[in-house]
């Protein structure tokens, strides 16, 4: 399994520290989480959903193949006891759970994990989760129509499945996603799972009421012997910064992503500073330019739009530091990140000079989708035009609710929005969201079309060790830098307020706010410990 960088930039300040781990969990009461990215949930059928605001919602309903492992910074394996894998590299059998049951107290298979990545390849629904299950065989052919079945998944009993790939990778990185988890298709396929989904997580649905809260009791049958701990979940909804601050400081929540003037108030405050959680996400944030918009087309337009903006000035005055300037789109915590690669300089100048090259001497107007996100939305635009306008580049903003981005962005109905991207935790995995044969509904958001650039992807999962298929995925990655489908505004630090009667929260890298809430217990101090 190829080696993370993760842990040499997470940053974990929990105060409890080392005492902590000395408690003994204590079961029972309620946890509090909030979904902190917009006013609503997008869908609770988490296969139809990139959005990490329902992947919160996915971590209490629902489990991968494999997990996270926040600790260790790697997959490991959670719906299998074991996996072999052959001498090629590309055959991987796995020895299943027998003790996984869903909500509706069946019990999982082997049939059911090859239901799921089949339906997640049906190419008349643009699944997200369809990016990943790419690299089992025979999946692009059920997306184009030509098979109804994968032809890589091999049910061998129940409990053992086969499953070959098309090239040389670690499952485990493509398998941990939300959008990739395991579904029972009787409920699936009964006509109301979007409004009562079922799963094999550690709480079972409750209620979904619509822009204010999820609810879910505990799951008695959940596989991990003593978990979860708390008797009951509520996932609160609030995408309002100032509303979660209000709640927090009222005791009415448990934890709160922290956005950039919050962090800093928090860190102040000699109380509220005792509970803080960080960590280097592998979070891109950026804004996709639409090469069907005519300027677009041109690179040099788009390199351009990067030299016009001051972006660690504004990082410095909005994001307050709690960001990392981005050079290209692998963060720093992958393990094919070019640390000598400089992020582009702010140069007014030179962004006139090749906008004049490009045709656009008098500079063009363009439509800016964007949400209220205070971290990489409206303030961020609005500190951007400015620039923009000083090299003739007219902005006209276009709000949205941050629900709304994602669909713009698998639509392609944008000249240019902007966003926060999972750019990790996978070098590989990753840059293929901008490889030609990646469809906009998976993630190739920008309609990029490089053949360089798909060779060398092709090469990195062909190489036989780590080091060549980093060498070639940092090459894939400066072509990208030059190639410039986006600005590369920053890699996010990403950063949870909790409570003082809050243990077991994880560090987790590839999403902060993804809990598994399993692990998560209340101490007798919390209003709702009963």
């Amino acid at each position: 399994m190829r080696r993370l960088l993760l842990a040499a930039t997470a940053l974990a300040f929990v105060a409890a520290g080392a005492a902590e781990a000395q408690q003994t969990p204590r079961k029972g009461g309620t946890l509090r989480m909030t979904a902190p990215y917009g006013a609503s949930l997008g869908s609770l059928d988490i296969h139809t959903t990139p959005r990490a605001q329902d992947g919160i919602a996915a971590k209490i309903l629902h489990r991968t193949l494999y997990n996270w492992d926040t600790q260790n910074n790697k997959p490991v394996l959670e719906l299998a006891k074991s996996v072999s894998v052959s001498a090629d590299g590309l055959v991987h059998t796995f020895k299943l759970r027998d003790d996984a049951f869903f909500h509706n107290g069946r019990k999982m298979t082997a049939d059911d994990i090859i239901w799921s990545y089949t339906r997640i390849m049906d190419g008349s629904k643009g699944y997200p989760g369809a990016r990943y299950v790419r690299i089992i065989k025979g999946a692009v052919a059920i997306e184009k129509g030509q098979a109804k079945e994968l032809a890589g998944l091999r049910k061998i009993d129940d409990f053992t499945l086969e499953m070959t790939t098309t090239s040389r990778v670690e499952p485990g990185f493509y398998f941990f996603g939300d959008t990739t988890a395991i579904l029972p298709r009787e409920a699936v396929e009964g006509g109301n799972f979007a409004a009562a989904p079922v799963g094999l997580g550690p709480y079972k649905f409750v209620e979904h009421v619509p822009g204010s809260r999820l609810v879910a009791e505990r799951w008695e049958k959940f596989y991990k012997p003593g978990k979860p701990y708390a008797d009951r979940v509520h996932l609160l909804i609030m995408g309002e910064a100032a509303a979660r601050d209000v709640a927090f400081r009222n005791r009415e929540i448990d934890t709160s992503i922290l956005g950039p003037a919050q962090y800093v108030a928090y860190r102040a405050d000699p109380e509220l500073s005792k509970g803080i959680l960080e960590v280097a996400e592998v979070f891109t944030r950026n804004m996709t330019m639409n090469p069907a918009f005519k300027p677009f087309s041109d690179k040099r337009v788009r390199q351009a739009f990067n030299h016009a903006i001051d972006t660690d000035l504004i990082i410095k005055r909005l994001a307050r530091d709690k960001a990392y300037r981005a050079t290209s789109w692998l963060p720093s915590a992958s393990p094919a990140y070019d640390k000598t690669m400089k992020p582009y300089a702010f140069d007014p100048a030179k962004a006139k000079k090749l906008l004049a090259e490009a045709g656009y001497k008098d500079g063009f107007e363009f439509e800016w989708t964007t949400s209220q996100n205070e971290s990489w939305g409206l303030p961020i635009v609005e500190a951007s035009i400015p620039y923009l306008s000083r090299v003739g580049i007219k902005v006209k903003p276009k709000l949205v609710e941050t629900a709304v981005l994602t669909e713009v962005a698998r639509s392609g109905d944008f000249q240019g929005y902007i966003t926060s991207n999972q750019t990790g935790p996978d070098s590989l995995a990753t840059l293929r969201c901008f490889d030609s044969r990646t469809p906009r509904t998976a993630c190739n958001y920008s309609g990029f079309n490089n053949p360089a650039f798909d060779k060398l992807l092709d090469e990195a999962a062909a190489a036989a060790d780590e080091a060549s298929r980093n060498k070639l995925l940092a090459q894939a990655n400066a072509i990208l830098y030059e190639e410039a489908p986006v600005w590369f505004f920053n890699y996010n630090k990403a950063v949870m307020a909790y409570q003082p009667w809050i243990h077991g929260l994880q560090a987790n890298a590839t999403e902060l706010a993804h809990q598994y809430p399993e692990d998560i217990w209340i101490d007798a101090r919390s209003p709702v410990a009963k």
